[in-house]
C-alpha cells in the first residue's frame, strides 16, 4: 500500500535554532506559579519540603527529558508523542495520548490569562471592580476578563504572524526573566535569616514532600515542547540540539523553581505568608521595607507569564495541527497559512478555547494544577513505554524503563484515594469532560 505524500506545499517555516528550543522549552515551563501560588506550594511542603519535592521531580524527570531527546533526533515530527505511539501501538492510543498533551499545554494558556488579570489588580487595586458574576467563590471582574482576553488575543495574532516572530519574543522574555530573577534573588540573600525557614515542613516530612511532588510535572511541563517544533528547525540545525535543549531546560528549570522556594522562606517567616496572596512579593516587601523591590517582581513575573503563554500556545497548536493532519480531528485544523507558514488555524482553535476558559476565573487556577499534571504524566508514560517497545539498545531501554515508571508513580499519585492529595470529584469531572470532548470531536482517518 502506498503512502499519501505531504504536500511540499503544507510544511512549516524552518527557522528555530539551538537557543530557540532552550528558551522554548525552559520558557514553556516556568510561568508565574513561583509568584502567583507560593502560598500553595509552602502550605504543601513548607521550604525544605517544596525546595526537596521540585528537586526530586527535576531529577526524576531527566530520564524522560532523555527519552523525548533521542524520539525528537529520530523523528522530528510535530505530532511528538503521537508520532511516537503511533509507531507502535493502535491508532486510538496514539490519538488518546495526543489528546492527554493538547490538554497539558492548552490549559495553561487561560490560567496565564487569568494570572494576568490577578497580577493587575495587586498593581492596581482599582481593576477589583465591576464585578460580573462568582464561581467557586471566586468573584469574575469585568477589568480582569479585558486585561485576559486582550493578552490571548495579542498572542493568538504573534503566533500566527510566523515562528521567527514568536522565538524571538520568547528568547528576549525568557533572559529577561532570569536576569530580573538573579537581580531580586540576590537582594533577599542579603536580607534574609535561618530562623525564617523554620518549621523546615509543613506536615510530616514524607508527606510535605509527596504533596509537592504532585504538582511538580504540571509546573515542569514544557521541556518536551521542543518535539512539537521539531519540523521547524532550520536547514543548518543539527539533531543533538533537541537533545541538549531538553535536558539543560530540565536542569535550569529544576534550579529556578528550587531556588524560589529557598529565598522566599529565606527572606520571610513563611508561615505567616501561606495566607497572602503574591507570597514572594509579600515576603521580599516585608524584608525590604522597600516597594522597589515588588516591583521588580512583577516585572519579572509579566515577562515570564507572557513568554509561558507563548509557549504554551506554540506547543499545543502544534498538537491540534498534527492531528489535522492525520486526520483524527477535523482537516482544516491541520492547514499550514500559504504566507506565514504556520499552522494558523489550529493557533486560531486554541485561542478561541483560551479565551473561553479565561470566563471561568480564578476559581480555575489550582484545579487546572491537578489536572495539568496527570495529563502530562499520562503522555510521558505513553512516550516511554512507545520506546521501549521500540527496542532500543540495553543502556537506552533501562533509562526508558526508569522513565515510564516514574511517569507511572506520577499518574497513580493523582488517581489512587490512600495517597494524600489524590483527585478530588471536581478534577476527576473535568478530566471526564475533556476525554468525553476528545472522544466526540475524534475523525476517523481514510485508509491511503
Amino acid at each position: 500500500m502506498m503512502r499519501r505524500e505531504r504536500d511540499p506545499m503544507a510544511t512549516l517555516a524552518r527557522k528555530l535554532r539551538t537557543v530557540d528550543y532552550f528558551t522554548l522549552s525552559f520558557g514553556t515551563m516556568i510561568g508565574v506559579g513561583w509568584l502567583v501560588v507560593m502560598d500553595d506550594w509552602l502550605s504543601r511542603g513548607g521550604p525544605l519540603g517544596g525546595v526537596l519535592g521540585f528537586a526530586l521531580g527535576g531529577l526524576a524527570l531527566v530520564p524522560i527529558g532523555y527519552v523525548y531527546g533521542r524520539l525528537a533526533m529520530a523523528m522530528p515530527d510535530a505530532a511528538s508523542e503521537i508520532a511516537y505511539t503511533g509507531k507502535v501501538f493502535p491508532e486510538t492510543v496514539s490519538y488518546l495520548t495526543g489528546w492527554m498533551m493538547v490538554l497539558a499545554y492548552a490549559i495553561v494558556c487561560p490560567w496565564e490569562a487569568v494570572a494576568i488579570g490577578k497580577i493587575a489588580a495587586f498593581i492596581f487595586p482599582w481593576l477589583d471592580r465591576m464585578p460580573l458574576y462568582r464561581i467557586g467563590g471566586d468573584t469574575v471582574y469585568l477589568p480582569h476578563l479585558v486585561i485576559g482576553l486582550g493578552l490571548v488575543a495579542a498572542l493568538t495574532w504573534l503566533n500566527c504572524r510566523g515562528i521567527r516572530s514568536s522565538a524571538t519574543f520568547q528568547n528576549w522574555m525568557t533572559f529577561l526573566l532570569l536576569a530580573l530573577f538573579a537581580l531580586f534573588g540576590s537582594f533577599g540573600v542579603a536580607r534574609g535569616h535561618l530562623a525564617n525557614l523554620h518549621p523546615l515542613f509543613s506536615h510530616s516530612g514524607w508527606v510535605s514532600v509527596l504533596l509537592v511532588l504532585q504538582i511538580v510535572p504540571y509546573f515542569m511541563t514544557g521541556f518536551e515542547a521542543v518535539p512539537k517544533c521539531a519540523e521547524e528547525s532550520a536547514p543548518e540545525f543539527r539533531n543533538r540540539g533537541f537533545f541538549h535543549a531538553i535536558l539543560l531546560a530540565i536542569i535550569v528549570g529544576t534550579v529556578f523553581y528550587t531556588a524560589a522556594i529557598a529565598v522566599v522562606g529565606y527572606v520571610g517567616h513563611w508561615p505567616s505568608l501561606v495566607k497572602e496572596n503574591f507570597a514572594t512579593a509579600v515576603a521580599f516587601e516585608r524584608a525590604l521595607g522597600s516597594r522597589w523591590i515588588v516591583s521588580v517582581i512583577f516585572a519579572a513575573a509579566l515577562f515570564s507569564l507572557v513568554k509561558v503563554f507563548n509557549g504554551n500556545m506554540v506547543a499545543s497548536s502544534r498538537l491540534v495541527f498534527a492531528l489535522g493532519r492525520r486526520g483524527m480531528l477535523a482537516k482544516w485544523l491541520g492547514k499550514v497559512h500559504e504566507k506565514n507558514r504556520t499552522p494558523a488555524a489550529a493557533i486560531l482553535g486554541v485561542g478561541i478555547v483560551s479565551a473561553a476558559a479565561v470566563l471561568l476565573g480564578e476559581s480555575i487556577l489550582v484545579p487546572i494544577t491537578e489536572v495539568g499534571s496527570l495529563a502530562s504524566a499520562t503522555g510521558w508514560l505513553a512516550t516511554c513505554l512507545a520506546y521501549l517497545v521500540m527496542r532500543p539498545g540495553a543502556r537506552q531501554a533501562s533509562v526508558a524503563l526508569l522513565g515510564a515508571l516514574v511517569a507511572l508513580l506520577l499518574v497513580l499519585m493523582k488517581v489512587v484515594p490512600a495517597v494524600p492529595g489524590h483527585f478530588s470529584a471536581t478534577e476527576y469531572l473535568a478530566l471526564g469532560l475533556w476525554i468525553l470532548a476528545g472522544l466526540a470531536l475524534r475523525r476517523r482517518p481514510r485508509s491511503a
